[in-house]
């Protein structure tokens, strides 16, 4: 039993192209199925919860990564094993299982591949797969979150790169990990890392494995405006250990608490206010089939 949940504003709209195309394959090959569509924020997740409940074997989040993340909390703690098939934006959680992105050849893959164990990370309670942090991406997101008023696509991701080069300002982060003593710096970016990118590509840690048990936590210090640029094509090009006052490490576990006065979390694509938080690795948590 595959259960198809579809958010139809995914993509602009790809998503609800994409979810009638799938349906329409699984009649084809007969596959016995059900779809259901969201219509509010965490909508994902109820239906997600509902169909592990009615005996799906597997819920298919038909949309990006915010889509993936919500039916994955409300796969969390269930049977159910999870299924992604891409139709957001940047879709860094398929990129990070290796899933094919094309819409067909990820649901052939899924329906021929058995589910096994996925790691998730959970920060403040709420579970998240791919990555979550601070600094210049939740800057970033921020800014183009607001420019999708105005425009589709990744020109709101391109103009929210260009503002955050000009305003953006290194934080100033106080940071525990796992058992280590805690110390405080300022940083352009603090990510706690499950995938290997964010941001519609940019490989932020080129070593991370979904299900080796570990976050790897990237730290990059503080740097002037005027070098973010260089900086940036190296990151974009993949070369994040070129950047200067890059450093990674592997961990279970990480505190994090800032005495700004705003701090927002990028969580898969979601910003999220905070005071304080708190991460840690959750070994296995998902089943999926990636």
């Amino acid at each position: 039993m595959v259960h198809l949940i579809v958010n139809p504003t995914a993509g602009n709209g790809r998503a609800s192209r994409t979810g009638e195309e799938m349906t329409a394959l699984l009649q084809e090959q007969g596959v016995t199925h059900a779809v259901s569509r969201t219509a509010w924020a965490g909508h994902a997740t109820e239906l997600a919860r509902e169909a592990a409940q009615k005996g799906a074997d597997t819920v298919v989040a038909v949309g990006g990564d915010g889509t993936v993340c919500e039916v994955a909390r409300g796969l969390y703690g269930t049977r159910a094993a999870l299924g992604v098939i891409p139709a957001g934006t940047g879709n860094d959680v398929v990129k990070a299982l290796e899933i094919p992105r094309k819409p067909e050849e990820a649901l052939r893959y899924l329906l021929g591949r058995p589910a096994r164990p996925l790691d998730a990370g959970m920060v403040n309670d709420m579970l998240f797969l791919n990555a979550c942090g601070t600094g210049f991406d939740a800057c970033v997101l921020e800014y183009s979150v607001a420019a999708k008023k105005y425009s589709n696509g990744m020109l709101p991701y391109l103009w929210g790169v260009l503002r955050a080069i000009f305003t953006f300002r290194s934080v100033e982060l106080t940071v525990a990990v796992d058992d280590e003593p805690p110390f405080t710096k300022k940083l352009m970016l603090m990510a706690a890392a499950n995938g290997r990118y964010i941001g519609g590509g940019m490989k932020v840690a080129p070593d991370a494995q979904p299900d080796d048990g570990l976050f790897d936590l990237i730290l990059l210090d503080g740097m002037p405006n005027w070098r973010m640029p260089v900086q940036l094509a190296r990151l974009l090009a993949g070369r994040i250990l070129d950047i200067p006052g890059i450093s990674i490490k592997r961990c279970r576990r990480v505190v994090m608490s800032s005495k700004a006065d705003r701090t927002v979390l990028n969580l898969d694509g979601e910003i999220v206010p905070v005071e304080s938080a708190a991460f840690e690795i959750l070994p296995g948590a998902l089943m999926a089939h990636w």
